[in-house]
């Protein structure tokens, strides 16, 4: 991914749809003990142990894998974007979680000379090697890339393609020449999501082919077990799409070497993974979106006898510590769900993009128990779901029941649950097919004294995944009041109301978009604006206020989960920003 200074995940552009998988076997011709085999630690038994397994074999035992991401690959040192520095302590704990292997994103360009002999500087590649060492002796397999140097100087190519190459060819044979002796578990990526300047598709297929065709080569040439090591080739950008999957192909064929893998990477459909243009659910779209892509990849690469590890899976903009959640709970829990049957069944390896926001590199604990433990459950198995984590109830109304459709996906429905007590059937909860309905009288215990926000939490069981957890949740309509501020940010004062805020539509009079995503009337959510709940105010940022008409009244539309919406307007006036109640 492309980096910013400690935010996680970065941007990319709607037209960019970049995954989670236990490779066990049938869909590689594995079996079970094959795929779980543990990684040597020493050179000769890691060989012997590649040779045994074969690239698909070692691939499907990588599963599942982790990114140390804005670490190695932050701009200029290994603090700079927020983490503090990798500690064997770290790799510890990643194993003792269940996963195989690990990727190593690593930019070269702040410790490399810009000119020949472009000179890696020792201390950075003696600390390279210190953190890949950590995580080999653990048992982990190891990804060690060429990072963000793909959008820093290699995208330069078409106007310095001579330098260009050349520095790629150095920076890789100092990189293979340090760790040429090291076990067959650790793996080398040519270049992490490569891209060109104002060039087509094909172009940039052409010069990612030569790219990878001089890694191949340098690689192969250095000696010692690089002459067999695994080397992963990505796609254009590492998008999965047929467009760029398919040279890749071909490229792959061409170099008529076993011990290839192709690597691509997933963050799902666009406006889902980071709430713009209305995308707030893993809705139809964002499904078909993900079924498509590993259909594709398996049609492409996999039944074609080439392993696949997506280097990077997640959400774009989720989840984000730093910053008020984007995307509902329950509709990422649904997201990561999903993916991990797609890619289990697919017979993908995934590595999760972790660059803060998972795991805690202070403490070692993860920061969304309930999220990482969906992501681990669907290593090996589904869980059922429904269309909403939460019930809300109108304390301005009176309590009636409220029906949700579950998603067995291909489990059976056990009961609900409150902690260890059962609910009973008939009288708190009835189903009828896949509708769920808590009826008034349960719903009215559970809010209790219909506070503001959740009142209590009950769980869906089915026969096999994790329960799905459904907040019984109480609020009004929110209250915004009138506000005056700056083109540097409106505060717009806000009661929530124990409502959560799900996305802001904006449009001028004449039904033209306002704001600075012009394509979509719903602004990007976190850029445009963002809720601060503690602080009872709703944030209209700087980029959002400077994109608007001078004098032109903005008619905004805030969305709420509980369906409620908020109509305010906003009136840019040069430099002063007015806002009022609609």
């Amino acid at each position: 991914m492309k980096g910013t200074k400690h935010p996680g995940h970065r941007r990319r552009g709607p037209g960019r749809v970049l995954g989670l998988l236990l490779a066990l076997v049938a869909a590689i011709g594995l079996t079970g003990t094959t795929a779980l085999a543990a990684p040597g630690h020493a050179g000769t038994s890691a060989a012997a142990t590649a040779r045994a397994l074969g690239p698909k074999g070692v691939v499907a035992a990588m599963q599942p894998s982790w990114n140390l991401g804005n670490t190695l690959d932050a701009i200029p040192d290994e603090t700079s974007w927020g983490n503090p520095p990798a500690t064997k302590a770290l790799f510890d704990t990643i194993k003792a979680q269940g996963f195989r292997s690990v990727r190593l994103p690593v930019t070269w360009s702040g410790h490399q000379s810009s000119t020949a002999p472009y000179t890696i500087d020792a201390t950075w590649l003696n600390r390279v090697r210190q953190v890949a060492d950590w995580a080999l002796s653990d048992g982990l397999y190891v990804v060690i890339n060429v990072h963000h140097d793909s959008w820093q100087w290699i995208s330069s190519m078409p106007t310095d393609h001579d330098n260009v190459l050349a520095r790629f060819k150095a920076t890789w044979t100092q990189i293979a020449a340090e760790f040429k002796d090291s076990p067959q578990t650790l793996l080398f990526e040519s270049v992490n999501e490569p891209q060109f300047n104002n060039t087509t598709d094909t172009q940039g297929s052409q010069y990612l082919d030569e790219l990878n065709t001089t890694f191949h080569t340098v690689v192969r040439q250095s000696g010692g077990n690089n002459a067999t090591r695994l080397l992963m080739l990505p796609s254009l950008g590492c998008t999965p799409s047929q467009e760029r999957m398919d040279p890749l192909v071909q490229e792959i064929g061409s170099l008529n070497d076993p011990n290839l893998v192709a690597t691509v990477h997933y963050y799902g459909w666009y406006p889902f993974s980071v709430n713009i243009a209305g995308g707030t659910r893993f809705d139809a779209t964002s499904q078909k979106d993900m079924t498509d892509t590993f259909t594709a990849i398996g049609n492409t690469l996999i039944a074609k006898g080439i392993p696949v590890y997506m280097g990077e899976y997640g959400l774009l903009g989720y989840p984000d510590f730093n910053h008020p959640p984007r995307v509902e709970q329950g509709e990422a829990l649904k997201y990561f769900e999903m993916l991990g049957h797609e890619a289990r069944t697919t017979g993908v390896t995934t590595a999760l993009w972790d660059a803060f926001n998972f795991l805690n590199r202070t403490t070692l604990q993860w920061r969304d128990p309930d999220l990482i433990n969906q992501i681990k459950s669907a290593w090996t198995t589904r869980s059922g779901t429904a269309s909403s984590d939460r019930v809300f109830l109108a304390k301005s109304e009176a309590i009636t029941a409220r029906t949700l459709t579950l998603n067995p996906n291909g489990l059976t429905f056990r009961g609900i649950w409150q902690g260890g007590t059962k609910l009973a059937q008939g009288r708190d909860y009835t189903v009828s097919g896949d509708q769920l309905t808590l009826t008034a009288s349960a719903l009215t215990r559970l809010a209790g004294n219909r506070a503001y926000g959740t009142n209590a939490t009950v769980e869906a069981r089915f026969s096999a995944g994790l329960p799905w957890k459904i907040h019984v949740t109480t609020y009004d309509k929110p209250v915004l009041s009138n506000a005056n501020g700056t083109t540097g940010g409106l505060t717009v004062p806000a009661r929530f109301n124990g409502d959560l805020l799900a996305t802001m539509e904006s449009t001028y009079a004449d039904g033209s978009n306002a704001g600075n995503t012009s394509w979509t009337p719903y602004q990007e959510y976190d850029v445009a604006f963002s809720p601060d709940y503690p602080g009872n105010a709703i944030t209209l940022t700087a980029d959002y206020l400077n994109a608007l008409r001078d004098g032109a009244q903005a008619t905004l539309t805030f969305h709420f989960w509980s369906g409620t919406t908020v109509t305010y307007h906003v009136t840019r006036s040069g430099g002063s920003v007015t806002g009022t109640v609609a």
